[in-house]
């Protein structure tokens, strides 16, 4: 018989603190994304203030700040580095699994909804008097989407097809390409489909030449129509391109009925057109790598970890005006007000030091895993996952994750990403050390780029035998996916192609 009763159990549970959730989530935080966050929160914050933005300002003596921010380093020859706090190390796995920084949308039309930009300035000005109602020029260079807009407003076309050029135009992807169905077009605009295929025919007109199409072979096809060497054969050619890639020169020219000769000169012209027409237009900055670490070689030898000062926010909460403004509140909310501005500005500021702290801490025992590496190269990375940094810093692995996510570091031999020195281990066909994969991987393209000196080309069976003779115990199938995901064809079509060349 189904009834309510009122229980009281006991148990335990693990609750985070606002401040201890925002501590985490800032471990996981790119340097880039660091530094919006800090932006964000000084125009929040009216108590907390850079350390380095007003010298003559007044402040207290001693302000809490980020001792790392001026210099952090951790120098070793024995490979244990000093100890940090472990304020911000989550010891549950289940504890903010999901907690990713927040999607980051990269919108074209930044204001407004699509197709509702101001098309007044499109062009070359619309006739107006010289200097007359114009802006300051533009630096930068002209996006992709902005050429589009500016050749459809001197398309001629009428009102409505004009806004279905516009609605095509903003579903043009940044290589030149027209994503989506035109279908769903026609339904959203109310128009039928072939009047949407109408204007993008007249927009296959628009520079550069091949822009809009929906597949490379369109695109291919729209370049050779305008030199005019477009033919049933090219026409055939075209359908076929898995073909080509496979090098399968015999099977090209029995489809496209051409012999050797002609076939190798239809082969020519493709490789002189665009296959990507958008792609030397303007668009988003590229963010440029900044590394978090550096690792420099030590002249007492060993390695020196140090933290880049460049990338860590100098923050100090300004003391003496806490007390200005205190002294001046008079109601119990403006009292709350200034004492949570308060409790967050130090919590902040301690919580970026704990940061830096901790980035040091982990970057600084990878070092000290992977000094092989950066002594000898590559071959010598050594197999290392999460719980092996976790163990011996004393930390959690869930920590060491969100330490190592967005993070860069500077060494000898180039920049990486933190994550990149956490390989998969391979077994040792003589029971002896474990092997890295990514030198294994490493060791397979080193055998496959010296194939062409001999004229052998090497089977993945014959690689395996390589391998194991040389203490590496792989599958073959864990071969072909390594040799796939460094884009290395087959050994069938790297005959064609030294056959071909």
């Amino acid at each position: 018989m189904l009834g309510q009763r009122l229980e009281i159990r006991q148990g335990q549970g693990l609750v985070i603190t606002p401040q201890l959730q925002q501590a985490i989530k800032l471990l996981q935080l790119s340097n880039l994304e660091l530094e919006a966050f800090v932006e964000a929160e000084l125009e929040r914050n009216p108590l907390l203030q850079r350390e380095d933005a007003e010298p003559g300002e007044a402040s207290d003596p001693t302000p809490e700040r980020i001792e790392t921010a001026d210099r952090a380093e951790m120098s070793f020859e024995d490979g244990r580095a000093s100890d940090a706090g472990d304020a911000v190390d989550a010891r549950s796995d289940d504890v903010y699994g999901d907690a990713a920084p927040g999607e980051r949308t990269s919108d074209r039309m930044e204001d407004g909804q699509p197709g509702l930009t101001d098309w007044s300035r499109a062009g070359s000005g619309g006739g107006l008097p010289d200097g007359e109602g114009r802006e300051q020029p533009d630096t930068r260079d002209a996006t992709l989407w902005e050429h589009l807009q500016a050749q459809a407003s001197q398309a001629g076309f009428s009102a409505s097809d004009h806004g279905i050029a516009l609605t095509l135009i903003d579903m043009v992807d940044e290589g030149g390409y027209l994503r989506g169905e035109l279908g769903e077009v026609a339904e959203r605009l109310g128009v039928p489909v072939e009047r949407i295929e109408a204007v993008l025919a007249a927009c296959h007109g628009f520079e550069p030449t091949g822009v809009m199409a929906r597949s490379v072979p369109e695109c291919l096809k729209l370049q050779l129509i305008e030199r005019n060497r477009f033919d049933p054969a090219m026409d055939a050619l075209l359908d076929n391109l898995d073909l080509l890639a496979k090098r399968d020169l015999a099977g090209l020219r029995k489809v496209c009925g051409v012999d050797a000769e002609d076939l190798v000169e239809m082969i020519a012209e493709l490789k002189a057109l665009t296959p990507r027409p958008g792609a030397g237009f303007g668009g988003e900055p590229a963010q440029t790598v900044i590394p978090d670490v550096h690792v420099r070689a030590d002249p007492a030898g060993g390695w020196k970890v140090e933290l880049n000062s460049d990338t860590l926010p100098r923050l100090i909460m300004d003391k003496r005006y806490h007390g200005v403004v205190s002294a001046g509140t008079r109601s119990d909310t403006e009292k709350t007000f200034v004492a949570d501005c308060a409790a967050q500005a130090s919590w902040l500021v301690k919580s970026l030091d704990q940061r830096a702290k901790t980035i040091l801490k982990v970057a600084s025992e990878i070092v000290r895993q992977q000094d092989a590496f950066l002594a000898f190269g590559v071959e010598f990375l050594r197999p290392l996952n999460l719980k092996t940094v976790a163990d011996a810093i004393g930390m959690h692995e869930s920590t060491v994750s969100r330490v190592t996510s967005n993070k860069y570091v500077s060494t000898p031999r180039g920049v990486f990403e933190l994550k990149f020195f956490f390989t998969a281990a391979i077994q040792s066909s003589d029971g002896g050390a474990l092997h890295s994969a990514e030198a294994v991987r490493h060791r397979i393209k080193s055998m496959i780029d010296g194939e062409g000196r001999d004229g052998d080309v090497l089977s993945d069976d014959r690689i395996v035998e390589l391998l194991k003779e040389a203490g590496i115990d792989i599958a073959r199938r864990t071969v072909a996916k390594y040799r796939e995901a460094l884009r290395i064809p087959s050994s069938v079509d790297r005959k064609r192609l030294l056959k071909a060349g």
